[in-house]
């Protein structure tokens, strides 16, 4: 999607606001011992009392409100009675439709007791795609962002999760362009004011690949690393973006 009013944009801060305190009021509700299904449940009450609709359940048929996936888990995960346990790496990832406009944010974290290495690779993460919308503006490169995403995981000490990309967004939950983690030289396409897009680095401790499993919609690392992903909405402007999805 392109903006072409301020009303687009306060239609998408507004839907950005609701998926962001989706996240804020999932994690502040989160324990040990919740399921996954009962969690995904308050994610579900919070949207509807805002007025809002999953937008994979809407568009995809997706079995739950939001995706919840849990350690070697990576994206996609599907709510189920499968239980929430100490030390659980957990990533929400909440997308949802309002009066016509869509906004996608995501979150990694951790549940006690708390695992450093863990605990860095999800601020690393965060850190990571706080720096690569930092540098974008109209006229910047499309393909910064794949540069910028590999440059910082490298400095790191991780590795990107490469077929996982950002995405433009704003009228449906996928739209284009589709945007590579990882430089492409051949990428010659340039960021344009007014462009949604969001920007989600999906950073690994080992694998650079994640495997859908048989339920036909978890995507996990086929080998015992970790990945954390943290995702923004944003507008591209002439200067700084504007981040909507800020709870």
């Amino acid at each position: 999607m392109t903006v072409d009013s301020q009303n687009d944009i306060d239609r998408l801060k507004e839907i950005g606001h609701i998926v962001a305190s989706t996240i804020k009021e999932m994690k502040r509700n989160v324990r040990v011992g919740m399921t996954t299904q009962e969690l995904d449940e308050l994610g579900g009450l919070y949207l509807k009392s805002r007025g809002a609709v999953s937008s994979p359940q809407k568009t995809f048929n997706f079995p739950g409100y939001t995706c919840i996936s849990i350690n070697q888990e990576v994206a996609h995960g599907i709510p189920s009675e499968r239980k929430i346990q100490e030390g659980d790496l957990i990533n929400i990832d909440v997308s949802a439709e309002k009066d016509g406009y869509v906004a996608d944010t995501g979150h990694s974290f951790q549940i006690a007791p708390y695992n450093l290495s863990l605990t860095r690779l999800c601020q690393y993460t965060h850190d990571t795609m706080m720096k690569v919308i930092s540098s974008l503006k109209h006229g910047v490169k499309l393909n910064e962002i794949g540069r910028i995403m590999q440059s910082e995981a490298e400095k790191g000490g991780y590795k990107v999760i490469k077929n996982l990309c950002s995405h433009g967004v704003g009228r449906s939950i996928h739209e284009s362009p589709e945007i590579l983690p990882f430089y492409n030289k051949h990428d010659k396409r340039i960021l344009k004011e007014g462009l949604v897009i969001t920007i989600e680095p999906f950073l690994s401790t080992g694998a650079e690949y994640a495997v859908e499993q048989n339920d036909g919609w978890t995507l996990s690392v086929p080998d015992n690393s970790f990945v954390a992903q943290h995702e923004h909405t944003i507008i591209i402007t002439k200067s700084q973006p504007i981040i909507v999805t800020v709870a």
